[in-house]
């Protein structure tokens, strides 16, 4: 768009009102969890009754539904870039590892209701999978290309996945852990916190050299 309208950030008031649920529920969801969080108090909050969030959302699993729905979009359209402004091979795995651990500092509501949605059992769960389908499939069949061309070092892919999905969750967003294993989660050790994994991931994955 030429005008220059699309870049600009929404004011408050402007936000439309569905969103502003999404919003504030995703701050909550993240945070005090899914069974922490009141309709009532998201609507004290938004300075909305309860019913006005029925209103949009039908239900409180209505509404985590639409949230993880959004939430999956916008986690699939991040790593979706990652993956393609990366070369192959290793660099594009540590790019996704890179761009996940962005997220967490940026936004992490977002990466805290992932976390969430995996302990409310497997109907939020699968709901998000099966939004984020299409990027594991392209995920895993990177994976597969590249160990099958030496680039990357034999593993089940799916596996790879699942564990390099908790460990990136579990390391960026488990603050409670985090702090009983002494670790103060700030930036500063997030940063630590991501090159660890990266060293370890690379030591995983990237084949030693061939001696020459």
């Amino acid at each position: 768009m030429g005008d220059g309208t699309s870049a600009r950030r929404l004011e408050p008031s402007e936000v439309p009102t569905p969103e502003r649920i999404l919003d504030a529920a995703l701050a909550s969801f993240g945070s005090r969890g899914y069974d922490g969080t009141s309709l009532d108090a998201l609507g004290a909050a938004l300075g909305m009754s309860k019913q006005a969030i029925l209103y949009w959302f039908g239900s409180k699993e209505g509404l985590l539904d639409a949230l993880i729905d959004r939430s999956a979009r916008e986690l699939a359209d991040v790593l979706e870039l990652a993956l393609v402004g990366a070369d192959g091979g290793w660099a594009k795995v540590e790019a996704v590892v890179r761009s996940a651990f962005r997220l967490a500092g940026r936004r992490p509501e977002l990466l805290g209701l992932v976390r969430e949605v995996s302990r409310l059992g497997p109907g939020a769960a699968l709901r998000l999978v099966s939004a984020l389908q299409p990027l594991i499939e392209r995920a895993t069949a990177f994976l597969e290309a590249e160990m099958d061309a030496g680039r990357l070092r034999r593993h089940d892919p799916t596996i790879l996945l699942l564990a390099s999905y908790s460990a990136v969750t579990g390391v960026a967003t488990e603050v409670e852990v985090l702090r009983a294993l002494g670790v103060e989660p700030d930036r500063r050790s997030l940063a630590r916190r991501r090159r660890a994994l990266i060293d370890l991931l690379r030591a995983a994955l990237v084949p030693a050299p061939m001696p020459g």
